[in-house]
């Protein structure tokens, strides 16, 4: 990349979790990162630059709306880096990653959105692998821990010498924090595009939606083996373990998760292993009360997604649901955190388990942590990106990222079970 002005520009900055992830910047950049803050309200930039306190003093203010191309192309390309909080994507997202791949400027977002990620797959990938721009979605909560979790147990696995994996689950342990109003809104979005588009559906319903070489990847029958266990988990969103008892029900995030894991395998020709099987749960327990809430978890969101798809009802939700751009109250923040456990088979039998946790909000104070931390990657270290082109986090920062989170309070931590140990 040839020198620029800015080292990093956070566009979307005065948002909630722009403004969060502007202060994480503030605290962990250092003097010598040259940073700019952007949006479209001049006198909101300036009011956040005078929040940041002297660390962020001489940062650049730069003020540009979503759809004016031609200004998102000059800021983009002055800059290393830009990341992005304005979503949803699909709406406010096209033209910056765009830029950023004209440009060759590396790039992040907090999308976790199917149809975006498969837009840019689609419309920018050859360009930016061609300028040599890392596109790299998901840098938040959507999808970092499940993502840098799966990685490291794969390569654990293969580093033991027991081959790649086989049957793999993400069980959400503990979760506490607030839920996004973008996340609220891009879900609100996808919803609608659904409804009204057929060939959408079939993205977000393919497994392997996200693969840039699908005719690659196990067909839709294929990638349902798995005896009768399988199909009914996939049938049924609540499920008990006869081994241990304890009952799991859906992830909201599950479905955009899954996708960005099998990505990485993609992107790494396969390293995970081609009888990948991964999926996302919630932990219910063990207790009388289990099964209620694990049902209650499945009516909940399916209920959530069929309102947002019809007018009147999503109306309605829209009295109860955050708005985008509002967040939970710092006492609220500080009391957030996740706690995941990923289990997984390899091919020859061994099993592992990885931790992964922080006593961070998941999609405020720690996405914030994430997406800046990845930034930071991408603008200072030399051994990433690790590739170019629309990217994962696992793909464009691995390990890199995974020690940088390490540094701020995160737990990435994999052991291999013996044949005693239980999943719950």
């Amino acid at each position: 990349m040839p020198d620029r002005e800015l080292d990093i520009v956070l566009y979307g900055a005065t948002g909630f979790v722009g403004a969060l992830t502007a202060v994480h910047l503030a605290r962990n950049a250092g003097p010598d990162v040259r940073v700019a803050l952007a949006g479209r309200s001049r006198a909101r930039l300036e009011a956040l630059r005078i929040e940041l306190g002297p660390a962020a003093s001489r940062w650049e203010l730069v003020t540009v709306d979503a759809s004016d191309a031609a200004g998102l192309r000059a800021l983009a390309a002055r800059t290393r880096v830009l990341a992005t909080t304005v979503g949803p994507y699909a709406a406010y997202g096209k033209e910056v990653a765009r830029a950023c791949a004209e440009s060759g400027t590396h790039y992040a977002d907090l999308t976790g959105e199917v149809l975006f990620v498969r837009w840019s797959l689609d419309e920018l990938d050859a360009r930016a692998r061609e300028t040599g721009a890392a596109i790299v979605h998901a840098c938040g909560f959507d999808s970092i821990p499940s993502d840098l979790g799966v990685l490291l147990t794969a390569r654990r696995a293969a580093a033991d010498g027991q081959g790649t994996l086989a049957e793999t689950t993400l069980l959400v342990r503990s979760l506490k924090g607030g839920i996004s109003g973008g996340t609220v809104d891009s879900m609100r979005q996808q919803a609608i595009a659904l409804r009204s588009d057929p060939a959408t559906r079939r993205v977000v319903s393919d497994p392997y939606g996200l693969s840039p070489r699908r005719s690659e990847e196990p067909s839709s029958n294929g990638h349902r083996k798995g005896g009768v266990l399988g199909r009914l988990r996939r049938l049924l969103p609540v499920d008990r373990d006869p081994g241990t008892g304890r009952w799991t029900g859906p992830f909201v995030m599950a479905s955009f998760n899954t996708r960005i894991v099998r990505l990485s395998n993609t992107l790494s020709d396969w390293s995970y292993g081609r009888e990948l099987r991964y999926r996302e749960v919630t932990d219910f327990g063990s207790g009388p009360m289990s099964p209620v809430l694990a049902g209650s978890m499945a009516v909940g969101l399916g209920g959530a997604v069929a309102g947002m798809s019809f007018s009147p009802t999503r109306a309605l939700l829209d009295r109860f649901l955050p708005a985008p751009g509002e967040g939970p109250s710092p006492e609220t923040q500080a009391a957030g955190r996740f706690r995941m456990d990923i289990h997984a088979t390899t091919t020859t039998g061994a099993r592992y388990r990885t931790r992964v946790g922080a006593d961070y909000d998941p999609g405020y104070g720690g996405t914030a942590v994430m997406l800046g931390q990845a930034v930071l990657a991408l603008a200072q270290d030399d051994s990433v990106p690790q590739r170019v082109g629309v990217c994962t986090p696992a793909s464009a920062l691995g390990e890199v990222l995974v020690e940088r989170l390490r540094g701020q309070g995160f737990t990435f931590d994999v052991e291999r079970e013996s044949s005693s140990d239980s999943v719950g």
